[in-house]
Protein backbone atom coordinates (compact mmCIF):
# COMPACT_ATOMS: atom_id res chain seq x y z
CA UNK A 1 0.00 0.00 0.00
CA UNK A 2 1.49 3.40 -0.92
CA UNK A 3 2.62 5.76 1.81
CA UNK A 4 0.16 8.45 2.74
CA UNK A 5 1.35 12.02 3.28
CA UNK A 6 -0.44 14.03 5.92
CA UNK A 7 -1.79 17.44 4.93
CA UNK A 8 -0.43 20.00 2.48
CA UNK A 9 0.87 18.51 -0.78
CA UNK A 10 2.93 15.42 -1.45
CA UNK A 11 6.51 16.41 -2.41
CA UNK A 12 6.55 16.60 -6.20
CA UNK A 13 9.37 14.10 -6.80
CA UNK A 14 7.60 11.41 -4.79
CA UNK A 15 4.21 12.16 -6.35
CA UNK A 16 5.74 11.90 -9.82
CA UNK A 17 7.65 8.72 -9.00
CA UNK A 18 4.54 6.99 -7.64
CA UNK A 19 2.10 8.55 -10.12
CA UNK A 20 -0.03 9.74 -7.22
CA UNK A 21 -2.09 12.83 -6.47
CA UNK A 22 -0.09 15.76 -5.08
CA UNK A 23 -2.79 16.26 -2.46
CA UNK A 24 -2.04 14.86 0.98
CA UNK A 25 -4.34 13.00 3.34
CA UNK A 26 -5.94 14.41 6.44
CA UNK A 27 -5.43 12.34 9.58
CA UNK A 28 -9.16 11.64 9.78
CA UNK A 29 -8.96 10.08 6.30
CA UNK A 30 -6.59 7.36 7.55
CA UNK A 31 -8.03 4.43 9.49
CA UNK A 32 -6.64 5.11 12.96
CA UNK A 33 -6.94 1.46 14.00
CA UNK A 34 -4.79 0.09 11.19
CA UNK A 35 -2.59 2.97 10.03
CA UNK A 36 0.79 3.68 11.60
CA UNK A 37 1.54 7.37 12.04
CA UNK A 38 5.20 8.33 11.62
CA UNK A 39 6.82 11.75 11.86
CA UNK A 40 9.91 12.43 9.75
CA UNK A 41 11.98 15.28 11.18
CA UNK A 42 14.23 16.03 8.21
CA UNK A 43 17.08 18.33 9.21
CA UNK A 44 19.43 17.63 6.33
CA UNK A 45 21.10 20.60 4.60
CA UNK A 46 19.45 22.05 1.53
CA UNK A 47 21.47 20.04 -1.01
CA UNK A 48 20.30 16.76 0.56
CA UNK A 49 16.87 17.80 1.85
CA UNK A 50 14.70 16.38 -0.93
CA UNK A 51 16.97 13.37 -1.58
CA UNK A 52 16.60 12.44 2.10
CA UNK A 53 12.82 12.59 1.81
CA UNK A 54 12.91 10.18 -1.11
CA UNK A 55 15.35 7.84 0.64
CA UNK A 56 13.11 7.43 3.69
CA UNK A 57 9.92 7.36 1.63
CA UNK A 58 11.26 4.54 -0.54
CA UNK A 59 12.60 2.57 2.42
CA UNK A 60 9.36 2.85 4.41
CA UNK A 61 7.23 2.19 1.33
CA UNK A 62 9.11 -1.03 0.56
CA UNK A 63 9.32 -2.14 4.20
CA UNK A 64 5.65 -1.55 4.99
CA UNK A 65 4.23 -3.98 2.43
CA UNK A 66 0.44 -3.96 2.88
CA UNK A 67 0.64 -2.02 6.15
CA UNK A 68 -0.73 1.53 5.73
CA UNK A 69 1.68 4.23 6.92
CA UNK A 70 0.88 7.92 7.26
CA UNK A 71 3.89 10.29 7.24
CA UNK A 72 3.99 13.85 8.47
CA UNK A 73 7.02 16.04 7.71
CA UNK A 74 8.87 18.39 10.07
CA UNK A 75 12.24 20.17 10.29
CA UNK A 76 14.06 22.11 13.01
CA UNK A 77 13.32 25.80 12.31
CA UNK A 78 16.75 27.10 13.38
CA UNK A 79 18.58 25.42 10.50
CA UNK A 80 19.66 28.03 7.96
CA UNK A 81 17.86 27.58 4.64
CA UNK A 82 17.97 29.12 1.19
CA UNK A 83 14.79 30.70 -0.16
CA UNK A 84 14.16 27.66 -2.38
CA UNK A 85 14.47 25.21 0.50
CA UNK A 86 12.33 27.37 2.76
CA UNK A 87 9.61 27.43 0.10
CA UNK A 88 9.75 23.62 -0.06
CA UNK A 89 9.39 23.41 3.73
CA UNK A 90 6.51 25.87 3.73
CA UNK A 91 4.69 23.81 1.09
CA UNK A 92 5.16 20.32 2.56
CA UNK A 93 6.24 20.52 6.21
CA UNK A 94 4.52 21.35 9.49
CA UNK A 95 5.80 23.56 12.31
CA UNK A 96 7.69 21.97 15.17
CA UNK A 97 5.02 23.10 17.66
CA UNK A 98 2.57 20.83 15.84
CA UNK A 99 4.91 17.89 16.49
CA UNK A 100 5.33 18.71 20.19
CA UNK A 101 1.56 18.66 20.71
CA UNK A 102 0.94 15.37 18.89
CA UNK A 103 1.40 11.62 19.41
CA UNK A 104 2.93 9.33 16.79
CA UNK A 105 3.67 5.63 16.66
CA UNK A 106 7.20 6.42 15.52
CA UNK A 107 9.50 9.28 14.65
CA UNK A 108 12.60 9.41 12.46
CA UNK A 109 15.01 12.25 13.24
CA UNK A 110 17.84 12.95 10.81
CA UNK A 111 21.10 14.71 11.43
CA UNK A 112 22.42 17.77 9.65
CA UNK A 113 25.81 19.18 8.72
CA UNK A 114 27.49 20.42 11.93
CA UNK A 115 28.65 24.03 12.03
CA UNK A 116 30.02 24.18 15.58
CA UNK A 117 32.74 22.07 17.28
CA UNK A 118 30.32 21.32 20.14
CA UNK A 119 26.81 20.10 19.44
CA UNK A 120 25.38 22.06 22.36
CA UNK A 121 26.52 25.28 20.63
CA UNK A 122 24.45 24.59 17.52
CA UNK A 123 21.56 27.10 17.15
CA UNK A 124 19.01 24.28 16.97
CA UNK A 125 20.21 22.45 20.11
CA UNK A 126 17.41 23.54 22.48
CA UNK A 127 14.69 22.65 19.98
CA UNK A 128 16.32 19.29 19.24
CA UNK A 129 16.36 18.53 22.98
CA UNK A 130 12.65 19.38 23.12
CA UNK A 131 12.05 16.86 20.32
CA UNK A 132 14.05 14.16 22.15
CA UNK A 133 12.13 14.75 25.38
CA UNK A 134 8.84 14.72 23.49
CA UNK A 135 9.72 11.43 21.75
CA UNK A 136 10.35 9.65 25.06
CA UNK A 137 6.69 10.00 26.06
CA UNK A 138 4.82 10.50 22.78
CA UNK A 139 6.13 7.67 20.56
CA UNK A 140 6.57 3.91 20.71
CA UNK A 141 10.00 4.21 19.08
CA UNK A 142 12.33 6.88 17.73
CA UNK A 143 14.97 6.38 15.04
CA UNK A 144 17.99 8.70 15.35
CA UNK A 145 20.21 9.04 12.29
CA UNK A 146 23.94 9.91 12.43
CA UNK A 147 24.34 13.33 14.09
CA UNK A 148 20.91 12.97 15.70
CA UNK A 149 22.14 9.74 17.33
CA UNK A 150 25.18 11.58 18.69
CA UNK A 151 23.04 14.44 19.97
CA UNK A 152 20.59 12.04 21.64
CA UNK A 153 23.21 10.21 23.72
CA UNK A 154 24.88 13.50 24.61
CA UNK A 155 21.60 14.90 25.90
CA UNK A 156 20.37 11.85 27.83
CA UNK A 157 23.63 10.31 29.06
CA UNK A 158 26.33 12.97 28.59
CA UNK A 159 28.19 10.73 26.12
CA UNK A 160 30.43 12.91 23.99
CA UNK A 161 31.15 12.01 20.39
CA UNK A 162 34.84 11.51 19.63
CA UNK A 163 36.56 12.96 16.54
CA UNK A 164 37.94 10.48 14.03
CA UNK A 165 41.43 10.91 12.52
CA UNK A 166 39.89 10.50 9.05
CA UNK A 167 36.37 10.67 7.70
CA UNK A 168 34.57 7.34 8.06
CA UNK A 169 33.29 7.18 4.53
CA UNK A 170 32.08 4.19 2.58
CA UNK A 171 30.29 0.88 3.08
CA UNK A 172 31.38 -1.18 6.08
CA UNK A 173 30.56 -4.73 7.19
CA UNK A 174 29.10 -5.34 10.65
CA UNK A 175 28.35 -8.44 12.70
CA UNK A 176 25.43 -8.95 15.09
CA UNK A 177 26.70 -9.68 18.63
CA UNK A 178 23.21 -10.42 20.03
CA UNK A 179 19.63 -11.19 19.06
CA UNK A 180 17.03 -8.43 19.03
CA UNK A 181 13.58 -7.98 17.43
CA UNK A 182 14.99 -5.26 15.16
CA UNK A 183 17.55 -7.59 13.60
CA UNK A 184 15.41 -10.75 13.36
CA UNK A 185 15.95 -12.34 9.97
CA UNK A 186 19.00 -10.22 9.10
CA UNK A 187 22.16 -11.89 7.81
CA UNK A 188 24.92 -12.65 10.26
CA UNK A 189 27.00 -9.93 8.59
CA UNK A 190 25.33 -6.75 7.33
CA UNK A 191 26.77 -3.82 5.35
CA UNK A 192 25.80 -0.16 5.77
CA UNK A 193 27.02 3.17 4.36
CA UNK A 194 28.69 5.75 6.61
CA UNK A 195 29.70 9.37 6.12
CA UNK A 196 30.92 11.08 9.29
CA UNK A 197 33.85 12.67 11.09
CA UNK A 198 32.89 11.59 14.63
CA UNK A 199 31.78 8.52 16.55
CA UNK A 200 30.36 7.40 19.87
CA UNK A 201 32.25 4.44 21.26
CA UNK A 202 31.06 1.06 22.44
CA UNK A 203 32.53 1.21 25.95
CA UNK A 204 30.73 4.48 26.73
CA UNK A 205 27.45 3.14 25.36
CA UNK A 206 27.71 -0.09 27.38
CA UNK A 207 28.43 1.90 30.54
CA UNK A 208 25.12 3.73 30.13
CA UNK A 209 22.92 0.74 29.37
CA UNK A 210 22.77 0.74 25.57
CA UNK A 211 22.48 -2.57 23.71
CA UNK A 212 24.85 -2.90 20.75
CA UNK A 213 23.13 -4.61 17.81
CA UNK A 214 25.85 -4.25 15.13
CA UNK A 215 29.59 -3.72 15.45
CA UNK A 216 32.69 -3.77 13.24
CA UNK A 217 36.41 -4.01 14.06
CA UNK A 218 37.06 -1.43 11.33
CA UNK A 219 34.17 0.98 11.86
CA UNK A 220 33.07 0.60 15.49
CA UNK A 221 29.41 0.52 16.48
CA UNK A 222 26.61 1.23 14.06
CA UNK A 223 23.18 0.23 15.44
CA UNK A 224 22.44 0.51 19.18
CA UNK A 225 19.25 0.85 21.22
CA UNK A 226 17.95 1.88 24.63
CA UNK A 227 14.50 2.16 26.17
CA UNK A 228 13.88 5.76 27.23
CA UNK A 229 10.66 6.06 29.20
CA UNK A 230 7.88 4.91 26.84
CA UNK A 231 9.99 4.87 23.66
CA UNK A 232 12.64 2.55 22.24
CA UNK A 233 15.40 4.82 20.93
CA UNK A 234 17.07 3.28 17.87
CA UNK A 235 20.40 4.87 16.95
CA UNK A 236 22.24 4.54 13.63
CA UNK A 237 25.69 6.04 13.18
CA UNK A 238 25.38 5.12 9.51
CA UNK A 239 22.78 5.58 6.78
CA UNK A 240 20.83 2.45 5.81
CA UNK A 241 18.42 4.72 3.90
CA UNK A 242 21.04 5.84 1.35
CA UNK A 243 20.48 5.23 -2.37
CA UNK A 244 23.16 3.41 -4.35
CA UNK A 245 24.55 6.70 -5.72
CA UNK A 246 24.43 8.82 -2.55
CA UNK A 247 28.06 8.21 -1.53
CA UNK A 248 29.16 8.99 -5.09
CA UNK A 249 27.36 12.35 -4.94
CA UNK A 250 29.01 13.12 -1.59
CA UNK A 251 32.43 12.15 -2.96
CA UNK A 252 31.94 14.43 -5.97
CA UNK A 253 30.83 17.25 -3.64
CA UNK A 254 34.01 16.87 -1.56
CA UNK A 255 36.14 16.85 -4.73
CA UNK A 256 34.46 20.09 -5.81
CA UNK A 257 35.34 21.62 -2.43
CA UNK A 258 38.96 20.59 -2.98
CA UNK A 259 39.03 22.09 -6.49
CA UNK A 260 37.48 25.31 -5.12
CA UNK A 261 40.09 25.37 -2.32
CA UNK A 262 37.38 25.06 0.34
CA UNK A 263 39.44 22.17 1.70
CA UNK A 264 43.18 21.57 1.44
CA UNK A 265 43.34 17.80 1.01
CA UNK A 266 41.90 15.66 -1.75
CA UNK A 267 39.08 13.50 -0.28
CA UNK A 268 39.60 9.82 0.32
CA UNK A 269 37.69 7.40 -1.87
CA UNK A 270 34.73 5.73 -0.06
CA UNK A 271 35.65 2.35 1.41
CA UNK A 272 34.10 -0.84 0.03
CA UNK A 273 31.98 0.97 -2.55
CA UNK A 274 33.60 1.12 -6.01
CA UNK A 275 34.74 -1.82 -8.13
CA UNK A 276 38.29 -2.06 -9.52
CA UNK A 277 37.44 -0.40 -12.84
CA UNK A 278 35.79 2.56 -11.10
CA UNK A 279 38.73 2.95 -8.72
CA UNK A 280 41.13 3.14 -11.68
CA UNK A 281 39.06 5.83 -13.38
CA UNK A 282 38.78 7.86 -10.18
CA UNK A 283 42.50 7.59 -9.42
CA UNK A 284 43.28 8.89 -12.91
CA UNK A 285 40.95 11.83 -12.30
CA UNK A 286 42.64 12.50 -8.96
CA UNK A 287 46.06 12.72 -10.59
CA UNK A 288 44.74 15.37 -12.99
CA UNK A 289 42.90 17.24 -10.23
CA UNK A 290 45.96 17.52 -8.02
CA UNK A 291 47.92 19.04 -10.92
CA UNK A 292 45.13 21.16 -12.50
CA UNK A 293 43.20 22.33 -9.46
CA UNK A 294 40.17 24.12 -10.91
CA UNK A 295 36.42 23.50 -10.67
CA UNK A 296 36.09 23.29 -14.47
CA UNK A 297 37.77 19.88 -14.22
CA UNK A 298 34.49 18.50 -12.81
CA UNK A 299 33.15 18.65 -16.37
CA UNK A 300 35.17 15.51 -17.11
CA UNK A 301 34.54 13.75 -13.79
CA UNK A 302 33.68 10.13 -14.79
CA UNK A 303 30.41 10.06 -12.85
CA UNK A 304 28.32 8.20 -15.42
CA UNK A 305 30.91 5.51 -16.04
CA UNK A 306 31.44 4.97 -12.32
CA UNK A 307 27.72 4.98 -11.46
CA UNK A 308 26.99 2.13 -13.87
CA UNK A 309 28.89 -0.33 -11.70
CA UNK A 310 27.41 0.66 -8.34
CA UNK A 311 25.36 -1.83 -6.35
CA UNK A 312 23.19 -1.24 -3.29
CA UNK A 313 24.67 -4.02 -1.19
CA UNK A 314 22.93 -2.82 1.98
CA UNK A 315 19.35 -2.68 0.69
CA UNK A 316 18.14 -6.04 2.01
CA UNK A 317 19.60 -5.40 5.47
CA UNK A 318 18.01 -1.95 5.59
CA UNK A 319 14.63 -3.35 4.54
CA UNK A 320 14.86 -6.10 7.15
CA UNK A 321 15.56 -3.71 10.03
CA UNK A 322 12.93 -1.15 9.01
CA UNK A 323 10.36 -3.90 8.41
CA UNK A 324 11.06 -5.13 11.93
CA UNK A 325 10.81 -1.58 13.26
CA UNK A 326 7.34 -1.17 11.74
CA UNK A 327 6.35 -4.51 13.30
CA UNK A 328 7.48 -3.25 16.72
CA UNK A 329 5.27 -0.20 16.25
CA UNK A 330 2.31 -2.27 15.11
CA UNK A 331 2.75 -4.77 17.95
CA UNK A 332 2.60 -1.95 20.48
CA UNK A 333 -0.46 -0.53 18.74
CA UNK A 334 -2.19 -3.93 18.83
CA UNK A 335 -1.45 -4.47 22.53
CA UNK A 336 -2.68 -1.03 23.60
CA UNK A 337 -6.10 -1.03 25.29
CA UNK A 338 -8.83 -0.14 22.84
CA UNK A 339 -10.98 2.83 23.74
CA UNK A 340 -14.58 2.11 22.85
CA UNK A 341 -16.70 4.87 21.42
CA UNK A 342 -19.50 6.01 23.75
CA UNK A 343 -22.91 4.53 23.03
CA UNK A 344 -25.72 7.03 22.84
CA UNK A 345 -28.83 6.37 24.88
CA UNK A 346 -31.48 4.44 22.99
CA UNK A 347 -29.10 2.83 20.48
CA UNK A 348 -28.71 -0.54 22.21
Amino acid sequence: MPLMMNGGRVPARWAEKKNMSPRGFREDQANSADCLKIALVNNMPDAALEDTELQFFELLDAASGDLPVLIKLYSLPEIIRTNRAQLHLSSHYFGIDDLLHAKFDGVIITGTEPRQPKLKDEPYWRTLVDVFNWAETHTTSAVLSCLAAHASVLHSDAIDRQPLPHKRFGVFEYTRPCEHPLTNGAAGAVRFPHSRWNEVREEALHAHGYSILTRSPDAGVDLFVKQKKQSLFVHFQGHPEYFDRTLLKEYRRDIRRFLNRERETYPSMPHGYFDAEARNLLNEFRQDAEVHRHEDLLDVFPEAAVADGLQNTWRESALCIYRNWLRVLMSKRASAPQVRAPVRAGTR
